[in-house]
């Protein structure tokens, strides 16, 4: 009896003449383009500027590219070290191969670079980013499909995938982890969105979201793959490493709601926009308020005549002034039409 089942492309990869275009390329690509788009419309509804996320992206992206490669040689370093591999293969990535603790760690560097040169907190960029790089995950383990790669356990459910017989690997049909990953990660962005939404989520809390969320579902599906890796008390690797970074990203998510409630006023210096048409100014005068127990007029007057410069500065303070007089109890009309004059 033929059972149903997910079948697998015959290759990886299409020649368009001498260039080679591979499916697990195409997927990265496309991943990070769409975490870029939806990044940059959620960057924009928090008062940034159009952009921004693809500039520090630029910086973000290859830092996570190479920190990807390197968790996923230095944990397998059997494939590419062992008797009869050849160490050249560490270099092809195309060929497959990405860690994403490491993807995200060392991306984490390349963003922080990028902010640091932008002037804007890193936090409130990785919240933008959060269920971006969810999707850019669902995106990209369809690269595993096209390269008949991380399945799980043999079984003939409808949904199971075809696997043929390769290197180190037997035909049948096997648990698409590939699959229960990318849609677990769709589950995510779309869990990180509603919670911003519901709650406000600010200063990382969006992006400690996703980590803790995406652990949970990567824990399970860790273990029900069969391709070979290090255990730790019998467990695998990449088990104990959801297991540490769920802890400190819950961690980080409490403590950071203690230490700094709510939600940043300004993200971005200089930018207009944002949910309800506020403007950057007003943030900045709203913080300045806040800050210094200002009265909010007379906190965006001095924010006015800053960025207004040395020529309008004075001006500028002195209707703030009056402003604020206009709104103490017993200030004599008068005397303050005088003052203005």
């Amino acid at each position: 009896m033929d059972i149903a089942y997910i079948p697998s492309p015959s290759t990886g990869v299409i020649h368009l003449g001498p260039i080679p275009l591979r499916g697990y390329a195409f997927c990265i690509i496309i991943g990070v383009f769409v975490a870029v788009w939806l990044g940059n419309k959620r960057w924009i509804a928090r008062g940034g500027k159009p952009g921004t996320v693809a500039d520090i992206a630029v910086w973000a992206v290859p830092f996570g590219l190479v920190g990807g490669r390197l968790y996923h040689v230095i944990t397998d370093y059997q494939l590419y070290f062992g008797e009869g591999r050849n160490w050249v293969d560490a270099f092809k990535i195309w060929e497959g191969g990405l860690g994403i603790w490491g993807a995200i760690a060392l991306g984490a560097v390349g963003a922080w670079i990028g902010c640091r040169l932008r002037g804007i907190p890193l936090p409130a960029w990785a919240d933008a980013l959060a269920p971006g790089i969810a999707l850019a995950q669902a995106c990209g383990r369809w690269g595993n499909w096209f390269n008949q790669e991380l399945y799980g356990r043999a079984t003939d459910l409808p949904w199971a995938v075809e696997i043929s017989a390769g290197p180190n690997r037997d035909a049948g049909t096997y648990h698409p982890t590939f699959l229960y990953e990318s849609l677990w990660c769709i589950g995510v962005a779309f869990l990180v969105i509603w919670a911003d939404r519901r709650f406000k989520l600010g200063h990382g809390r969006a992006f400690a979201l996703y980590v803790a969320a995406y652990c949970v579902g990567r824990g399970w599906i860790e273990y029900m793959r069969v391709d070979e890796a290090h255990h730790i008390l019998g467990v695998r690797l990449n088990v104990w490493t959801s297991i540490v970074v769920f802890v400190l990203a819950v961690v980080y998510f409490v403590l950071s709601a203690k230490l700094r409630p709510g939600r940043e006023e300004v993200v971005e210096p200089d930018a207009s926009g944002g949910e309800g048409g506020k403007d950057a100014k007003d943030g900045k005068a709203a913080v300045e308020a806040k800050d210094n127990g200002k009265d909010k007029a007379e906190a965006k007057a001095e924010v006015e005549a800053a960025d207004a410069g040395p020529k309008d500065s004075a001006p500028a303070l002195a209707r703030g002034a009056v402003k604020a007089d206009l709104r103490k109890p017993g200030v004599d009309a008068e005397a303050t039409e005088a003052d203005k004059s």
